[in-house]
């Protein structure tokens, strides 16, 4: 078993606020979708997931945060890992492809050299 990454720093926030179980339960729900966040969560499938008083805690720290939830797919692939979901499974979780999963389970510095045929963004 690998050990788990640090979160990347636009996920910190949630992780903060929700931990790394509740963020991850929130992101799969929520990823990719703009979302406003209420002081005050009384009802909702925000509410739902998290409960009201850490959907009101993750409301608070909003004013921090993008209106658009981000997908974090590669630490999310990530966790799943951890929790020993295989491959195919991750992959059909997140909706992406099998190799996709692999790249992001991949340890960053063993990742395959840039093509030296590709322009340079630099």
């Amino acid at each position: 078993m690998t050990t788990a990454r640090r979160p990347p720093a636009h996920i910190q926030p949630y992780v903060d606020v929700l931990g790394v179980e509740g963020t991850v339960e929130f992101l799969m729900a929520f990823g990719g979708a703009e979302l406003s966040l209420r002081a005050n969560p009384r009802q909702g499938q925000l509410a739902e997931l998290l409960g009201q008083d850490r959907a009101a805690a993750l409301a608070e720290a909003a004013a921090h945060l993008p209106r658009r939830i981000p997908l974090a797919k590669p630490w999310l692939a990530q966790q799943l890992h951890e929790k020993g979901l295989s491959v195919a499974e991750i992959a059909r979780t997140l909706h992406v492809s099998d190799v996709s999963v692999r790249a992001y389970l991949k340890p960053r510095g063993k990742r395959a050299p840039p093509d030296p045929r590709q322009y340079s963004l630099l």
